[in-house]
């Protein structure tokens, strides 16, 4: 894997980060750091690649377990450390997911397999962070297909 990051300018403090696949994402400091606040911070998007990482997991793995999953979200509450490095100290994953009866326990054990096994970032940030889960299932109501007929 790789990445590169170069710094847009003497004028602030973006940076454009471009991926090996081939993406390329802005960030930006706070204007107390000389940014100006175009962007999501580095340590935003660190927190939003760990909620990518457990969300794709997530999702995976109810698939696999014949799950009717229709949506899946993760909030991220962080807490920093007070002084350098200001490394994440708590992380609390809160997943909201939606189907046609998902089964509790299927999404308890999909939340604890991304943890324990498969989100690497998530782990990473584990040797710093206490990391929480909490988790809500939303049914979805009956959507009719566009292809029924009345009558």
């Amino acid at each position: 894997m790789e990445a590169t990051v170069r710094w847009t300018g003497l004028s602030g403090m973006s940076f454009l980060a471009e991926t090996g696949s081939g993406h390329a994402v802005l960030m930006d400091g706070a204007p107390e750091g000389g940014g100006h606040n175009l962007a999501p911070r580095p340590m935003e998007m660190v927190l939003l690649g760990t909620g990518g990482c457990t969300a794709y997991d997530v999702v995976l793995i109810l698939r696999k377990s014949k799950q009717d999953i229709r949506g899946c979200d993760v909030k991220l509450s962080a807490e920093r450390a007070e002084t350098e490095p200001k490394v994440f100290t708590k992380i609390n994953f809160h997943f909201t997911v939606r189907g046609r009866q998902l089964k509790a326990n299927l999404v308890e054990r999909a939340i604890k397999l991304s943890h324990e096994k498969y989100c690497s970032a998530s782990i990473m940030l584990e040797k710093t962070a206490q990391i929480t889960h909490s988790y809500e299932i939303i049914e979805d109501a009956e959507i009719p297909s566009e292809h029924d007929t009345q009558g």
